[in-house]
């Protein structure tokens, strides 16, 4: 059972929302999921979140093996970003 940490499409028409899950590769893009980790908002408005992970889980399911796609590579490193300055 191979593991990809990728995006599921939320939303609606011209105004999409997206969950970061941790979904068997196999199955479809809004398929069943094993886990979800957070949720991008592409375009937040007002005091919106644009993205929210929860890192600890990520971190669980890579040292398992799920490989994530580009895209949620590069949103999960944002987020470590985002929560390095948090802190600062």
């Amino acid at each position: 059972m191979a593991l990809k940490i990728r995006l599921q499409k939320q939303g609606r028409a011209h105004r999409p929302l997206y969950r970061l899950v941790v979904a068997e590769a196999s199955s479809r893009r809004d398929g069943r999921c094993v886990e979800q980790l957070g949720n991008y908002n592409p375009s937040p408005r007002g005091k919106e979140l644009g993205l929210s992970v929860d890192l600890a889980r990520v971190d669980y399911w890579l040292g398992v093996g799920a490989q994530p796609t580009d895209t949620a590579r590069t949103l999960i490193r944002n987020a470590r970003k985002g929560q390095a300055t948090a802190a600062v």
